[in-house]
């Protein structure tokens, strides 16, 4: 027996239906001003392809390749 998955609603973007959905954002959040701009430019990609999106990024991104590569802005300002 295999279980059915049910969609996810998340707002007005639906996660699992027909159509497709993306998350889409940066590995790491550079700045304020850095996050705005990339969050306009996404939306405005987004909505010109009909296209529904989550936008997401991180601000302490550790998985990094070298311990000295930049993590991020951190908790505190990442909130």
């Amino acid at each position: 027996m295999s279980a059915k998955t049910k969609p996810l609603q998340i707002g007005s973007v639906l996660i699992g239906g027909k159509a497709p959905a993306f998350i889409l954002g940066p590995c790491v959040i550079e700045s304020e001003k850095f996050i705005w701009r990339m969050a306009r430019r996404i939306a405005g990609i987004c909505a010109a392809a009909s296209t529904p999106f989550i936008f997401k990024a991180s601000y302490d991104k550790a998985n990094r390749t070298s311990v000295r590569s930049y993590r991020g802005i951190g908790v505190r300002e990442g909130c």
